[in-house]
């Protein structure tokens, strides 16, 4: 089978299936990624341990931090426990969630949620200046340039220091 085949198998598998966790599997939440296929995740009660993408996903799909999978465990894993066996879009969390089976521990209460936008937004109001930049990302990789609005003021003051 080539590689396009292959792909397109496995992405309509990952997409167009509704999958629900067996006995064993269990879902969790991907929390980041150590490198070598394998990635950090914490399930609903707060078990942090290392899952293992299987080789068909690889180069296939993409997981990142925050998205769900479903995962087999390994049992003569010490660091790494699990195995992904489906990644969850949002579509599937939908419908895991009407059928009943999505745990506990991921559930957002809609009640917070409304109260850190209203936060946000009052926030936002007593900023004070729109001309204030305190509050843009700096990036620390880049060097730090003094830029001057006042080109030909600085020349001539150079020009006099130099005297």
């Amino acid at each position: 089978m080539s590689q396009a085949t292959k792909r397109k198998h496995v992405v309509k598998e990952a997409l167009g299936d509704f999958v629900t966790p067996t006995e064993k599997q269990q879902i969790v939440k991907v929390t980041g990624s150590r490198g070598n296929n394998l990635h950090e995740a914490v399930t609903a009660r707060g078990v942090t341990f290392l899952v293992s993408m299987p080789p068909k996903f690889r180069k296939n799909l993409w997981i990142k931090r925050g998205d769900y999978v479903i995962v087999d465990p390994i049992d003569e894993g010490e660091k790494v426990k699990a195995e992904i066996s489906f990644i969850l879009y949002k579509d599937n969390i939908q419908y895991l969630q009407k059928q009943q089976l999505w745990p506990e521990g991921f559930t957002v209460e809609p009640d917070k949620e409304p109260e850190k936008a209203e936060e946000t937004e009052k926030d936002e109001d007593f900023s004070g200046s729109d001309d204030d930049e305190s509050d843009l990302f700096v990036n620390t990789n880049r060097c730090n340039y003094q830029y001057s609005e006042s080109g030909e003021e600085d020349s001539q003051e150079e020009a006099e220091n130099s005297k």
